[in-house]
């Protein structure tokens, strides 16, 4: 049962370039690829003497964390913890609070046991064929110990009635189950205090601690309490629905049941208006058959004036009562019948009746608290959970007064100087507490914080004010993150607008614990992350290759998630343990990045981490020639998923073919080699408009366009080349490769429209050739002269 200690992957490649390489930072890191692509990422160390100065104005710096809390991350708790919401929300409707039994001094995972029961054949079976040693036994429990009658019981009480209702039981009549022993031990249990989890507020700062406490209302008080309480025995005021004021009743009988025991009409005259009023079940939580007596003398005398003052009482009127249907209403919707009135049950939202013994399972008892039918529960229990995602803190902080909580988190949580706490300690307890159902830890994350709007941490030279030399040496730097998006090898320095996070770098203020969820980059980029200052960040890393297999490992896993949000993986809100996915055969790598270090992420390469302590970084993304074709296959990925683009993949490879003679050489080439795949593809494309029978044809400048007007209808792809349209429905369009999705119009009302005609893309595709193939030019002519045969010598 003890989740198994952590092992820490292998680590990942660590570069220490000279002075020299370190001069040419796309070159350099062209020149680590074929080494470093293999792990996913890498870490590389600047020069010692390299050290940029922080440039955000600390006084101004001001942000709101997000709130994340650490058992919510991890992919298979959240799953456990959702199953809980379900279960205590299926039980709460109907008046029972979820209690999650203890055993073996341990929290019981209801989630793996129905999980292992189903695995093994379904309750039935296991109790025909007496297997229920060998659920504890696959629950992780001792022998020997007679676990499994005590998980029967636990079973049958918390799950199996839930498992009933998922599917979809004809709620017949069956024999009651019978009675454990073992469920009479309170003490097994513990309340399960998990209200649906994104409305709890974060903890405040100052109380901090072990464990974030839950908010939990004051529960209300119970039969035990009023009895022991003499105030609370005066007042008789509990149990859901209104409280009115006028009927003096006394606690009820301890062997009475709850329902029905009473007569049906209470007449009281003189201190209230007198009704005729059949009573609600929780109105007879402290009503006793002395008080009450049969229906034909329920009639109280005003002339007694002995009788006690009218007290409080809670009640609901029962209407319909001058019906004619007013009878045949106290009947249960199962069996019909309306006798055995004491067991029969009112539905506190709809008003049907059920017997306890029709309901399937049947009840043994009747409810305490409010009570609701099959058919309500199932209305309760269908509404869609909301999409999960991190809430921001209720806080505003500075870069000041966030270190000081951090700090302070650290220092409590783990009962020492925050510098002395060992990377491979905060490395363990990350993992113990994402994959911990009991206890409870929330962190605060400043993460995407935008540095146009509070100024990077490198210095910029953008007018704001005047640098020094040192500074200005550094805002000029290929390593600066506000230049290497830019640098003339880099793709991304064609598109003009500044991509907030991906061209512009955006800011992250960790504190110990914050984490970053398994994701890989927009667009398939690289990104490059720098440590300023503060504790280790450590990462964890997959190559592009094994892409796809984590995918499919975490979709095995935890199908449950991915089936209410199929991107789950691009929402950056889940982590899964590194050795898990080892195990099922992910190659992981791990690393810790130090203040003044870099880690670089390479095209489709899965990384996640969390934060030592207190840190500042800043990253961005780039993409150097090698990413195109990369580039070109996640746009395709995204049309299959019909997920939105940062940027249209071909206005910026037909960007770079406009400007050629500009290009990078290698760039050049690369751009040539992408941009002839396009112009192959598109020529096939039109020509099966032309099948189609859609002659009509208008230039379209798509560039000019707001990217939410050129949207594919179908997969939501960014149109540039082309894209299909209709007369008659101006609001759509679709991309080529969906021209039967546009609409039901003739082909004569669609028409195409264009970017450029087939005759002008060989044109660019030339001028590419042409520069790409240069410096080939001019090389092959210098080796003539260099090289001349005995009889050719050139002059």
């Amino acid at each position: 049962m003890d989740v198994e200690e952590f092992i820490p992957p292998p680590e990942c490649p660590v570069f220490e370039p000279t002075w020299e390489e370190f001069a040419d930072p796309l070159g350099y890191i062209a020149k680590i690829r074929p080494i470093a692509e293999k792990s996913g990422i890498c870490k590389i160390r600047p020069p010692g003497d390299w050290q940029p100065p922080f440039a955000v104005e600390v006084d101004n710096f001001h942000f709101t964390p997000r709130v994340q809390r650490l058992n919510e991350l991890e992919a298979e708790t959240r799953v456990k913890l959702n199953y809980l919401d379900r279960i205590a929300k299926f039980w709460e409707i109907q008046g029972s609070s979820l209690k999650i039994p203890n055993i073996e001094r341990k929290i019981l995972d209801l989630y793996s046991l129905g999980k292992i029961v189903t695995e093994e054949g379904g309750y039935e079976a296991i109790c025909k064929d007496r297997r229920w040693a060998r659920v504890a036994q696959r629950l992780g429990y001792p022998s020997g110990k007679n676990i499994g009658s005590l998980l029967r019981s636990h079973y049958e009480r918390i799950v199996y009635p839930f498992e009933m209702f998922h599917s979809g039981g004809n709620f017949m009549p069956t024999k009651p189950r019978q009675h454990y022993e073992s469920e009479d031990k309170d003490k097994e249990y513990k309340p399960h205090s998990i209200p649906l989890r994104q409305s709890v507020q974060p903890s405040k700062t100052h109380t901090y601690g072990r464990r974030a406490n839950r908010l939990k209302p004051d529960p209300e008080p119970t039969e035990e309490d009023i009895e022991k309480n003499p105030e609370l025995k005066k007042l008789q005021i509990y149990g859901a629905g209104p409280k009115m004021m006028g009927l003096g009743l006394v606690p009820r009988d301890k062997a009475m049941r709850k329902k029905d025991e009473l007569p049906q009409t209470v007449i009281v005259k003189d201190s209230i208006s007198i009704k005729e009023e059949p009573l609600s079940p929780g109105g007879y939580d402290n009503a006793d058959k002395d008080t009450l007596t049969d229906q034909h003398d329920a009639e109280v005398k005003s002339e007694s004036p002995s009788q006690e003052p009218c007290t409080k009482m809670t009640m609901r009127l029962r209407r319909y009562h001058n019906s004619s249907q007013f009878v045949d209403s106290f009947v249960c919707r199962m069996c019909g019948r309306g006798d055995e009135d004491d067991k029969l049950l009112l539905c506190d939202s709809c008003d049907d009746n059920y017997h306890t013994f029709c309901l399937l399972p049947p009840l043994p008892e009747t409810p305490k608290g409010d009570w609701r039918c099959p058919k309500c529960v199932a209305e309760e229990c269908k509404k869609p959970a909301e999409a999960f995602g991190f809430e921001q803190a209720t806080r505003e902080y500075t870069l000041q007064s966030f270190g000081e909580m951090a700090d302070a988190f650290k220092s409590d949580y783990f009962n020492m100087p925050v510098h002395m706490v060992p990377t491979e300690l905060v490395e363990k307890e990350f993992w113990r507490l994402v994959s911990s159902i009991e206890e409870d830890v929330t962190v605060e994350y400043g993460a995407d914080i935008h540095s146009k709007e509070f100024g990077s941490g490198f210095p910029v030279n953008d007018g704001k004010r005047v640098l020094t030399p040192e500074e200005e040496e550094y805002a000029r730097s290929g390593w600066n993150l506000n230049v290497m998006p830019v640098l003339d090898q880099s793709v991304l320095s064609h598109i003009n607008a500044d991509i907030s996070g991906m061209k512009v770098p955006w800011l992250y203020v960790g504190m110990v614990f914050s984490a970053f969820c398994w994701h890989i980059e927009d667009h398939w980029s690289y990104s490059i992350n720098y440590l300023h200052w503060g504790e280790p960040k450590t990462w964890y890393g997959v190559p592009s290759f094994a892409a796809e297999h984590l995918e499919e490992v975490m979709n095995k896993l935890t199908p449950e998630l991915f089936e209410s949000q199929p991107d789950l993986l691009h929402q950056l809100v889940t982590i899964m343990n590194p050795n898990i996915l080892m195990n099922h055969g992910v190659p992981v790598v791990r690393t810790n990045q130090c203040a003044g270090e870099f880690v670089i992420t390479f095209p489709r390469a899965y990384h996640s981490g969390f934060n030592q302590g207190y840190n500042f970084a800043e990253a961005v993304n780039f993409c150097t020639a090698d990413w195109l074709p990369a580039g070109r296959s996640c746009i395709e990925h995204y049309r299959r998923l019909r997920r939105y683009c940062v940027f249209s993949h071909e206005e910026l490879t037909c960007k770079m073919a406009a400007c050629a003679e500009k290009l990078d050489l290698s760039l050049a080439a690369a751009v040539h080699k992408e941009m002839f795949i396009m112009v192959q593809e598109e020529r096939k494309l039109r020509k099966s408009l032309l099948d189609k029978g859609i002659t009509e044809a208008e230039r379209e400048a798509f560039e000019l366009l707001p990217d939410d007007e050129r949207q594919c209808d179908k997969c939501k792809t960014t149109c540039f080349l082309s894209a299909l349209a209709c007369y008659d429905c101006p609001e759509r369009l679709v991309c080529l490769y969906h021209i039967d999705d546009l609409c039901h119009c003739p082909a004569d009302r669609q028409y195409l429209r264009y970017r450029y005609t087939l005759d002008e893309l060989p044109t660019m595709l030339h001028k590419l050739k042409v520069r790409a193939e240069s410096y080939d030019t001019w090389a092959s002519k210098v080796k003539i002269v260099l090289e001349p045969e005995e009889e050719k010598k050139r002059g």
